[in-house]
């Protein structure tokens, strides 16, 4: 037991340590960064300056802002569109399922590539617009699935009684499915906002206009572009130079802290909802 306990506190410390570090080098002045590498347990001659630069700058805030609009956008989408889909693959004589399944599952396995996905957002007139972050990707197969399997523990007699009282498959699916399958759902509304606000390689293709990037794209180019897009817009003074390394631990804060603390609140449903959602063997 003293051995488990030795190892969990140590992999808790390996695990937690760098994200105490991002948090500890935001609060730490440039200067002790750059001649101070290393480990960093305190903040060291604390300082707000990287913070303050950071929401001043007109990108940071349209990064968020757009990021909110794809997820406005895009979960309502995604989670009805994996509804119906689980719904689908859940019901029993349907007409054509096994070659519908078929083509549903093709589409896991093989793409037409970037070049096509590019040429087909660009036609259909998506190019340049938050909306190229939105519609190509609004079904995930995979989560399909697992909601597929989760309406398949639903009892059929629920359905059939719900059939015998003159319910559609819509009210079945929204007033019996549903509220039986939410630790389910939930999961998937993770899945699906995690996957969002991770994303940035789409921006990157569908997006011209730096106004219209999301907030991970504004952190790439900050983090790895050596700060350009922050240094269009304060090159004209020393803020920059002043706060240009703990400028980058501020902006991950930023922008990790928010889905952070969407955690808490949907952990209670994390385990039972991927559990009644496993593929049964």
């Amino acid at each position: 037991m003293i051995l488990n306990g030795c190892f969990l506190i140590g992999l808790c410390a390996v695990t937690l340590y760098p994200i105490w570090y991002v948090l500890c080098a935001s609060f730490t002045s440039n200067a002790y960064l750059v001649s101070h590498p290393g480990f960093l347990i305190m903040p060291h001659e604390f300082t707000l300056g990287a913070y303050k630069l950071a929401l001043t700058h007109p990108l940071l805030l349209s990064g968020y802002k757009n990021i909110m609009l794809v997820l406005m956008l895009a979960l309502p989408l995604n989670m009805l569109l994996t509804l119906f889909a689980g719904y689908f693959m859940a019901s029993k004589k349907v007409m054509f399922k096994p070659l519908i399944m078929s083509l549903i599952l093709f589409t896991m396995f093989f793409s037409g590539g970037m070049i096509p996905a590019y040429l087909n957002v660009r036609d259909l007139g998506l190019y340049n617009t938050l909306l190229s972050l939105v519609l190509p990707g609004a079904l995930s197969v995979y989560n399909a699935i697992i909601c597929k399997t989760a309406i398949e523990a639903v009892p059929d007699s629920l359905k059939e009684a719900a059939y015998i009282d003159g319910a559609n498959d819509v009210v079945i699916l929204g007033r019996i499915v549903v509220p039986l399958i939410k630790p389910t759902l939930a999961v998937l509304l993770l899945y699906y906002g995690v996957g969002h606000w991770n994303s940035w390689f789409n921006a990157s293709i569908y997006l011209r206009d730096n106004d219209k990037l999301p907030i991970q794209n504004i952190m790439r180019s900050i983090l790895i572009a050596n700060s350009n897009v922050l240094n269009s817009a304060a090159a004209e003074s020393d803020q920059v130079n002043q706060f240009a390394e703990s400028i980058k631990y501020a902006t991950i804060i930023l922008t990790t802290a928010p889905i952070l603390c969407i955690y808490p609140f949907v952990q209670k449903y994390f385990v039972k909802g991927v559990m009644i959602g496993a593929v049964k063997g």
